[in-house]
């Protein structure tokens, strides 16, 4: 018999050998290789391509900003010598292989900046150019990659040779650069880019529950409570057996503090988790005094996504101690990735951290891109798990939040790096098969629980393209054409992208040559070497999502409901039942609650770093590429007991898309982008424009709509793979 374990550790084991070259001549170069060697003229220049948003374009200008604008805080990121990333890369890969040497051997951010950063001669040569064109250096962070600076629009038009304009975009004032920044060609071996000279944000993964007009199983809603996902994913014997996250640490990161820290106390009383007494939430500020860069947000209102990650990671690990991580966002930069820079420079960095904001690739550019992978990297290297919701509309990353997809298929750069575990999004599908009474008790428990046990789960998927909804409505699963159910006056009212996400990263690196689209020089990640197991496609480039769980906001009746109760965004007092409570869903949940139950792992077997490979490893031992007949999730209560995860078979998250209009040289034409419309306006996302091929269906082993699939807690914290 195969032993799979085996495997995977020879194949760490040739990474590892690698590593040890690649790691002598990584410190040698970082010791004394500089890489700037010639004078530095600024009438020679390069361009730092992909780094201009999409939506600053004539028709949202509205002029220059005032020449005195300050710009506090920007980041110039900084690349290591292609030998030294190689090495950090290798590094990164044997940290998770137990025959290496290098096993769990987490770095400090210091030791990092000196086996791998950029040569202390080249910072210097950097910041003396900053210095000299005016710029005020805040400082450089210790893994040597990244500096943060501060100055005037008019310093950066005139050092970076691009202007920082005024944009209306969608009824919302912007500032962003009016085209991509250059700098000295003598630079250009060192400086990657600027992680961004606009005030577009990720976007926070929720959804609220709309007034559907359709509801399957008549109008009853079945609430998914902590109560519930600990009986849905089997938590309760991991509680029982005294893994409930004492002693972990979940970092939220957010650019928000909550409403009211009293929220997450009531919640937590409300649903029966208070008698975890070591449980806590605290809210802290990394780096308000080095670099400085970390400004206390205040409440703005993303603050209802700030709530969901608390009271849920707090779900899935009761006993942990849950920190928001936020700072404010700068007129540049997201203050969510500046609370994860400087959380990494301490110390003892946490060791789990959940993140529910997104962006689509080709709209965050090349080095925004750029610099969450090598943050989510250093992460890893200090044995940091970092959880990443994959996104809340389908396939279609660059359409959140629409009616329809326009863009084609596109994931989100926050999570798409392989050193991040993506969590994409599931529904039950108990009422698709009108199987409610199966699977929830008619009453609640004390602390409002009524699932009996696991049920079977489909794609989180709000939209008409799904065939699963088609097919209820209509009897049959055909959505697209002038007949489909898409076309029809009544699946027209579900028009939208509302869905869990995946995909292939199709444009971490290179520039569009249509905004927003998958084109031109775009590029995806390389596919990492665990991601060649379970089915995943040979297609060369980084897929996600890697896992799921339930994240629907309420088609098919079922939806978190949240303490919430800021009245300047939608919040009421969590009085009563929590039926009177605000409801949602979005991977937003997703994320925190797998934040938790790693806590769990981490509490019996220690700091994992990136966890990405053992989970790539057990199910792989568990289904392979062929799939496990015992742990299908359409297998619902009778599904196996010893399955660590959940194989979701069932259902799409092909979302519904149509034609739009571009810029094609001085012409404005109509154009579709993997959008298979046959003959009629509204069509579905589609890997051809000319065939149905759906993007995407969940399927055997791993798939795009829901990973490696969802997972049986107390079977992962138990499972022997964690070394």
């Amino acid at each position: 018999m195969n032993n799979p374990r085996r495997c995977l550790s020879l194949a760490s084991m040739m990474i590892f050998v690698s590593s040890l070259a690649l790691s002598a001549a990584a410190q040698t170069a970082s010791a004394s290789n500089a890489r700037i060697v010639g004078p530095i003229n600024d009438a020679v220049q390069v361009t730092l391509a992909g780094n201009t948003r999409p939506e600053a374009i004539p028709a949202n200008d509205l002029g220059p900003v005032d020449d005195g604008l300050a710009l506090g805080h920007m980041q110039l990121l900084l690349s290591s010598a292609p030998e030294q990333q190689a090495a950090l890369d290798a590094y990164a890969a044997s940290l998770n292989d137990k025959s290496s040497p290098n096993f769990h051997q987490w770095l400090t951010a210091q030791q990092i900046g000196a086996n791998y950063g950029v040569a202390q001669a080249d910072i210097d040569q950097v910041t003396g150019w900053l210095t000299a064109h005016g710029f005020a250096v805040n400082g450089v962070y210790p893994s040597n990659v990244l500096i943060d600076f501060s100055g005037t629009a008019a310093q950066v038009r005139e050092a970076f040779g691009t202007e920082i304009h005024n944009y209306l975009v969608k009824g919302a004032r912007h500032i962003a650069n009016a085209s991509d920044p250059k700098i000295p060609a003598a630079l250009g071996p060192v400086v990657a880019g600027i992680v961004s000279l606009n005030d577009f944000r990720p976007r926070p993964m929720h959804q609220a529950k709309p007034n559907y007009t359709f509801t399957s199983g008549g109008s009853t809603y079945y609430a998914v409570t902590p109560a519930d996902l600990a009986t849905i994913y089997n938590l309760n014997p991991a509680f029982a057996a005294g893994y409930t996250g004492k002693g972990q640490t979940i970092v939220v990161i957010e650019d928000t503090n909550v409403y009211s820290t009293n929220d997450w106390t009531v919640f937590r009383k409300t649903f029966g988790l208070s008698k975890y007494t070591s449980g806590s939430f605290t809210q802290v500020h990394p780096g308000a005094s080095w670099p400085g860069n970390c400004a206390d947000p205040g409440v703005n209102g993303d603050d209802v996504e700030a709530i969901i990650d608390a009271e849920y990671a707090s779900a899935s690990a009761p006993n942990a101690a849950i920190v928001l991580a936020s700072c404010a966002d700068t007129n540049t930069t997201f203050g969510g990735l500046i609370a994860l820079q400087n959380l990494l420079i301490q110390p003892d960095p946490p060791p789990l951290v959940s993140i529910s904001y997104g962006e689509c690739e080709a709209e965050n550019g090349a080095a925004a891109n750029f610099s969450y992978r090598i943050t989510y990297e250093i992460a890893a290297l200090e044995g940091v798990s970092v959880f990443v919701s994959s996104g809340d509309e389908g396939a279609a990353s660059c359409d959140a939040n629409q009616s329809a997809a326009v863009h084609g298929i596109g994931v989100s750069g926050l999570a798409s790096t392989a050193y991040n575990v993506a969590v994409g999004g599931t529904d039950f599908g108990d009422s698709y098969l009108n199987e409610n009474a199966t699977y929830w008790n008619a009453t609640n428990t004390a602390t409002y629980g009524s699932a009996i046990s696991y049920m079977p789960e489909i794609p989180w998927n709000d939209s008409c393209a799904g065939t699963l909804l088609a097919n209820y409505v209509t009897g049959s699963p055909i959505s697209y054409g002038p007949s489909g159910f898409c076309n029809t006056a009544f699946g027209e009212e579900f028009l939208t992208t509302g869905s869990g996400s995946g995909g292939p990263s199709g444009c971490a690196y290179g520039n569009p040559s249509i905004s927003g689209v998958v084109s031109g020089s775009c590029a995806g990640y390389a596919k990492p070497y665990w991601q060649s197991l379970v089915g995943v496609p040979n297609d060369h480039v980084r897929d996600i999502p890697d896992v799921s769980l339930f994240a629907a906001n309420g088609l098919w009746g079922h939806y978190y409901p949240i303490c919430y109760t800021d009245p300047n965004f939608g919040g009421v007092p969590c009085t009563g039942a929590p039926d009177t409570w605000p409801g949602y869903g979005g991977t937003s949940f997703a994320s925190p609650i797998m934040a938790g139950i790693q806590a769990l792992v981490n509490q019996k077997h220690g700091r994992q770093g990136n966890p990405n490979p053992t989970y790539y490893a057990i199910a792989n031992a568990e289904y392979g590429w062929k799939g496990s007949a015992a742990c299908n999730s359409s297998n619902g209560n009778t599904v196996g007991s010893g399955c660590v995860f959940h194989d979701v078979t069932l259902g799409d998250m092909d979302v519904n898309c149509t034609a739009t209009q571009i810029q094609s040289g001085h012409k404005t034409v109509t154009a579709s982008f993997n959008c298979y419309l046959d003959g009629a306006t509204n069509g579905v996302l589609s890997t051809s424009n000319y065939s149905y091929k759906p993007a995407y269906a969940a399927g055997t082993g791993w798939d795009f709509a829901t990973g490696i699939g969802t997972v049986n807690a107390y079977n992962l914290v138990l499972s022997s793979w964690w070394w």
